[in-house]
């Protein structure tokens, strides 16, 4: 279903879940304002991605134990673009529940904070834990870059890096889905150019589908050591 996260391969015959990429307007990886990259970002809150129109955001119940997730996480999408190329990010998410302890933090260092208590706000946290772009052009081959045919369904294969993580009874899992990730992917301009060559007339925006039907079920793969589906 739309924005849920299961364990079941979907049945319905044609679906799919849409938004437009634009590269004047990249999802940023973090909702600070850095000239660096601050290590925070990898344990960083999604919330202010979760909101945007460009990101897809996927998630399951509220799991009822404990559930770890350990080896390589293996994206397997099924997508298409209106463009000829295009990235897709897939960020997995640990969210916390809508109730939960307030941390001291000296000096704060996350973007949803109490400014008048300096306490990190833990309730409903999107803490990232593992984050991976794929340059759509490279697709079958990191030799040989090969254009998207505009709104032809393609398979879309990677692996993340390795995880082992606990999600807590009471958490959601969750994966967010965009196709930009700035500056630490360097922006696509979403046609089939030498990026380093391109220039402003080649940068546009795409129409981004992400597909979840029958035979077409984008998914992540990946081994499950404890908890129960």
């Amino acid at each position: 279903d739309k924005g849920k996260l299961g364990w079941s391969a979907p049945t319905v015959a044609t679906a799919f879940d849409e938004y437009i990429s634009d590269p004047a307007k990249p999802v940023p990886f973090t909702a600070e304002i850095s000239t660096g990259v601050p290590q925070e970002y990898m344990v960083g809150d999604q919330r202010f991605a979760s909101t945007r129109t460009d990101v897809m955001v996927y998630q399951t119940e509220v799991l009822e134990e404990d559930m770890t997730l350990a080896g390589p996480l293996s994206p397997r999408l099924f997508v298409s673009t209106s463009g000829t190329d295009s990235d897709f990010v897939v960020k997995v998410i640990d969210v916390y529940p809508p109730e939960y302890p307030e941390r001291e933090v000296t000096p704060p260092v996350a973007p949803v904070k109490d400014p008048l208590s300096a306490r990190l706000v833990m309730a409903g946290y999107q803490q990232l834990v593992r984050g991976e772009p794929m340059r759509g052009k490279f697709r079958h081959s990191f030799e040989k870059p090969v254009p998207f045919v505009p709104g032809k369904i393609e398979a879309l294969n990677f692996n993340m890096p390795d995880i082992n993580h606990t999600f807590r009874r009471g958490h959601r899992i969750m994966v967010q889905v965009q196709s930009s990730w700035f500056p630490l992917t360097d922006l696509n301009p979403q046609s089939f150019v030498r990026i380093p060559e391109a220039v402003a007339e080649d940068f546009v925006k795409a129409t981004q589908r992400v597909y979840r039907s029958t035979g077409q079920a984008s998914a992540i793969e990946v081994l499950v050591l404890g908890g129960t589906k």
